[in-house]
């Protein structure tokens, strides 16, 4: 099968930095599904990997962990999936990645694509909804209010004084341009959001975030204008590091911090003196640890798409860089690597 792979950790404007390749296809587990790769969407954790884990020797290591495709053959202990389902997921982090014609997964965290949408819509989609449900959800528990166990949900949202407050940072990117709208759909909260350019704040305003802070200045000075009441919840997605000593003034006592980025340091004596709590989301830990809960992520992937058939999601692909190649991923990883990037950068294979 073709793919795209690296050999060493190198910068991304490196032509070796990420080589075509012909390797093996691969062949599925008892659990597993064998999908044949439509498009695929790229992700800093890509970027991440490439730049600090070196593959095994005289071994090229696959990246990739946001895809869209169709099932070619099934384990046989899998139930539900049969070939030519169409499939979207964002797969494990301890296996070859979806930069390749083929791929094997899991069959317990693989979602049914949406129906409304191509492969290269939904391919934006697995990582960062995984992602931002999770946080929102499983580790901070803000309350699901509008979307019924049905898989019905209303139109919008609306708050009161009693509605919380969330903080989200980092919002135009991947995960909070998915982050903003189930929490606009799925709870009551009123959404401040934190972007500096101005094509990121006019991406954010058409997801229905209620207010936008610039991130290049002052956030306490900002909040405060606006006369906001004390935030119950943040999501911080990126610069914990730079912002949270701000975010924890704008934090109501006994309220919770999730994040989802890699701070080199925290003092996690700041979040005492008001009992704040810490929530870290990392959407691998299920798949890595093998946890009895892995189906939780197929059960969310099927109820977010169900959103995105009924047109109360949109999706967060930005840019298609075109053919799954090793040149056009890498001007996709430069883009990532420039923090530039609005929303979710696509590619396809022929066919996609």
């Amino acid at each position: 099968m073709k793919a795209v792979a690296y050999r060493q950790s190198l910068p991304i404007d490196d032509p070796e930095a990420l080589l075509d390749c012909e390797l093996p296809d691969p062949v599925p587990g008892p659990q597993d599904l064998l999908v044949r790769v439509r498009a695929i969407a790229v992700n800093p954790v890509d970027c991440k990997i490439r730049k600090n884990v070196d593959p095994e020797a005289d071994s090229a290591k696959i990246l990739g962990w946001d895809a869209a495709g169709e099932v070619v053959a099934t384990g046989h202990e899998v139930t539900g999936f049969a070939p030519g389902d169409r499939v979207f997921y964002a797969g494990d982090l301890t296996r070859p990645g979806c930069n390749a014609e083929y791929q094997t997964v899991d069959a317990r965290i693989v979602g049914r694509m949406p129906e409304s949408l191509d492969f290269a819509q939904a391919a934006a989609l697995p990582l960062t909804s995984i992602t931002a449900w999770e946080l929102i959800f499983d580790r901070l528990c803000i309350p699901e209010t509008l979307l019924s166990d049905a898989g019905t949900a209303s139109s919008g949202a609306s708050f009161s004084g009693n509605s919380p407050v969330v903080i989200v940072t980092g919002a135009a990117g991947g995960v909070g341009s998915i982050a903003v709208q189930l929490l606009k759909k799925m709870t009551h909260a009123r959404v401040v959001a934190t972007a500096s350019r101005q094509e990121s704040k006019a991406w954010l305003r058409s997801l229905g975030v209620d207010e936008i802070l610039d991130h290049g200045e002052s956030l306490v000075d900002q909040y405060q204008a606006l006369k906001l009441p004390p935030a119950d919840y943040v999501l911080s997605l990126t610069h914990t590091d730079t912002h949270y000593e701000a975010l924890i003034e704008l934090m109501n006592p006994q309220a919770k911090f999730g994040l989802i980025d890699d701070p080199l340091t925290l003092d996690i004596k700041a979040f005492k003196r008001k009992s704040l709590s810490l929530h870290w989301e990392f959407m691998y830990t299920r798949s890595m640890f093998g946890t009895q809960d892995m189906a939780a992520q197929q059960e969310l992937l099927n109820r977010v798409g169900k959103m995105f058939d009924q047109r109360l999601l949109r999706t967060t692909m930005k840019n298609h860089f075109g053919e799954v190649n090793a040149e056009n991923l890498r001007k996709a990883h430069a883009m990532l690597e420039s923090h530039q990037s609005i929303g979710k950068i696509v590619l396809s294979f022929s066919g996609g």
